[in-house]
């Protein structure tokens, strides 16, 4: 009867655990977004009053709905996303106003309206902003009456709405360095998380932890494809905005160094993947093993010191460390150094090496430079 007892016991454990950490998770997404949520709340209502008292508009949702939008929690680029709503409602009315007084008012002449104007914006565009909006206003030229002002209000509204945005954007702008030295710093932990799984597999010989350094290593790409994106807006911030024009090249700096860290985790994935057949096919001896783990041990700690370092480009001193670390373990990289002998074996190695080159050139390092550290083979 106990065993029962503690299995019903540990489920509502579970459930109180799970949702503490929801409520965490929870509050410090509020927290960090209260600014943010500020900023919004301020650009829709104001442009909604100025749509409504300076241009004489009534209702102008979209005007608020616009801004919104464009200063939405998204790591797209804002000016593209105020160029999207604005030109995806301007088209998205001028299209459904022409299939309307070519197929007049009705449930089909909707659902086709509709269809017509999403394969249009898919055909324009990739944005989804824009296919929504372009949709969107197609499908309420067709249902709703048309605006006092014409159906090209709703149009005004959402170009008032971005303008906002975009003002907002520009005189009150985030710091468009911070988020991506966390970014980085975030990767570069995984990172090393990966390469400490691998020199554990090594140790225990054991392929399943390779796998799970795969699987860790996989799961990256959905994240740094938004860092990456996200870039691109810390860019168009520091170029537009007057209060971080002077950082634009920094900021360029760090969108090189993204792509060199993504290069690095993407190696990491071929090398893990080989490392877990290595292992089960017993192709190292055992002081191969233990060399290469230790290698790749020093690489997860030179990696950890490389994020930090990132993360805080005024220590000149913990990048300049970091980097001459990883540079020593680059000269060791040789099969007959680490006492590998067969050819599996030596594969794991020679993936190690681009992996090393990728880290290298992330710690600033000039390409030629980095491979010319690497033992000939």
């Amino acid at each position: 009867m106990s065993q029962p007892d503690a299995a019903g016991s540990a489920q509502p454990a579970a459930t109180v655990l799970f949702l503490r950490r929801r409520i965490r998770l929870g509050l410090r997404r509020s927290a960090s977004s209260v600014l943010p949520a500020l900023l919004m709340a301020f650009c829709a209502v104001g442009a909604y009053y100025f749509s409504e008292l300076v241009l004489g508009h009534q209702g102008p949702l979209f005007a608020a709905t616009s801004a919104i939008i464009a200063l939405g929690f998204s790591r797209d680029p804002r000016l593209r996303r105020v160029l999207e709503v604005g030109l995806g409602c301007t088209i998205g009315i001028s299209v459904g106003d022409m299939l309307l007084h070519w197929l007049g008012t009705g449930i089909w002449q909707a659902v086709l309206v509709l269809f017509i104007s999403i394969l249009l914006a898919r055909f324009l565009d990739s944005g989804a902003i824009f296919t929504t909006q372009l949709a969107l206003q197609s499908l309420l030229v067709v249902l709703l009456p048309i605006p006092a002002g014409g159906p090209f209000t709703r149009s005004l509204d959402a170009v008032v709405g971005g303008c906002f945005a975009l003002a907002a954007t520009l005189l009150l702008p985030r710091d468009p360095r911070r988020e991506p030295k966390d970014d980085l710093k975030e990767v570069l932990g995984e990172l090393s998380l990966v390469l400490r799984e691998c020199a554990s597999a090594l140790s225990y010989n054991d392929s399943t932890t390779a796998w799970h350094a795969l699987v860790r290593a996989r799961s990256q790409q959905p994240r740094i494809d938004e860092m990456r994106q996200g870039l691109r807006g810390s860019v168009e911030i520091a170029r537009l905005s007057p209060l971080y024009r002077r950082h634009l090249q920094e900021v360029e700096g760090l969108s090189k160094l993204m792509v060199r860290v993504d290069y690095a985790m993407r190696s990491s994935r071929v090398l893990a993947r080989r490392l877990a057949s290595v292992i089960n096919n017993a192709a190292l001896s055992d002081s191969g093993s233990v060399h290469l783990a230790e290698v790749m041990s020093e690489t997860a700690a030179a990696v950890d010191e490389l994020g930090a370092a990132l993360s805080d480009t005024t220590s000149r001193a913990t990048l300049s460390h970091a980097r001459d670390a990883l540079a020593d373990i680059a000269t060791r990289l040789h099969p007959r150094e680490l006492e590998i002998t067969r050819m599996e074996g030596e594969t794991v190695v020679l993936l190690f090496r681009t992996l090393m080159v990728d880290l290298l050139e992330a710690a600033k390092m000039d390409p030629v430079e980095a491979r010319s550290l690497l033992p000939d083979l």
